[in-house]
Order: structure tokens, then C-alpha cells, then sequence
């Protein structure tokens, strides 16, 4: 197990692996292998989970606690994914009012087109759940979104 780990940090990763191992043999699909880091309020990417052996097929490789462990250590100690203060910085850059919002349109073109890009069959629910209804000028807060989405 990796020893940089806390001690509440390692009782965290057991009881959410034992979420994911739906057959109680102590093994997960690595096909889960982004929804339980997720779920321990990591933010890896598509990229990082498919190189740490995360599938995009249920049933191709099964991971042991043992080899999530380093797996969520080395994700939690990764910078480069953003946490919510660092999307904040990103989306205070669009408002150009600086009251908390932005263009809705702008928000619908960062999700489009920048980082790992949703799909426009994607985008559609994600905003129906995470957004406010943008206001007579095309503005929504954006703080709100960010909370909903992080969550």
C-alpha cells in the first residue's frame, strides 16, 4: 500500500473500492477505475485514467486494492488536474462585467472546444443540470455551475 498515504486517506479508498467491487472478491472493474477516483474527489482525465489502466470495456481487466492504492496516490498528488478554485481562475477570465458571470454561449464554446471536449449530444444535459436559466442579456453565474459540476 503506498505510505504516503493517511491514515483516513486509506480508509477512504477501502470503503470506496468496496463500493466498486460489486462481487465481493476484492476486485474492481477497471472499467470503474475513473468513477471511484472520481468518488474520492479526484479530478483525473480521460487521458490519465486510460494511462494508469483504466478501460473502456466492462470485464477486460480486474484491479485489486493493492493496485488502486498507488493508483490514487499518484493521482491525488497530480497537479495538473484542475480542482475548483483553478476552473474559478479560467472562468473569471469571461466575465467581463466581474460580477460573477458570463456569457452563457462562451461557457457552451469552452465545453465544446477546449481540454477534453464534450460532445454536443453531451453538453445538453450537463448544462440542463449544472446551469441556472441565463438572464435577458445571455448571462448565467457561473460560480453555481462550477459548484454542481465539481460536486
Amino acid at each position: 500500500m503506498a505510505k504516503e498515504l493517511s491514515a483516513r486517506d486509506v480508509e477512504r479508498v477501502k470503503f470506496t473500492f468496496s463500493i466498486y467491487d460489486f462481487e465481493g472478491n476484492g476486485k474492481i472493474d477497471a472499467y470503474y477505475l475513473g468513477d471511484c477516483l472520481r468518488a474520492l474527489n479526484l479530478n483525473p482525465t480521460l487521458a490519465i485514467i486510460e494511462k494508469l489502466g483504466g478501460q473502456e470495456k466492462k470485464k477486460v481487466k480486474m484491479m485489486t486494492l493493492e493496485e488502486f492504492m498507488p493508483i490514487f496516490s499518484q493521482v491525488k498528488k497530480d497537479k495538473e488536474c484542475g480542482s475548483f478554485e483553478d476552473f474559478m481562475e479560467v472562468l473569471r477570465l469571461y466575465d467581463k462585467a466581474e460580477n460573477g458571470t458570463m456569457v452563457f454561449a462562451e461557457l457552451e464554446h469552452i465545453l465544446l472546444s477546449l481540454g477534453e471536449r464534450l460532445e454536443k449530444s453531451e453538453l445538453g444535459p450537463v448544462l440542463k443540470e449544472c446551469c441556472q436559466e441565463e438572464d435577458e442579456e445571455g448571462l448565467i453565474p457561473y460560480e453555481p455551475f462550477l459548484k454542481k459540476l465539481c460536486a
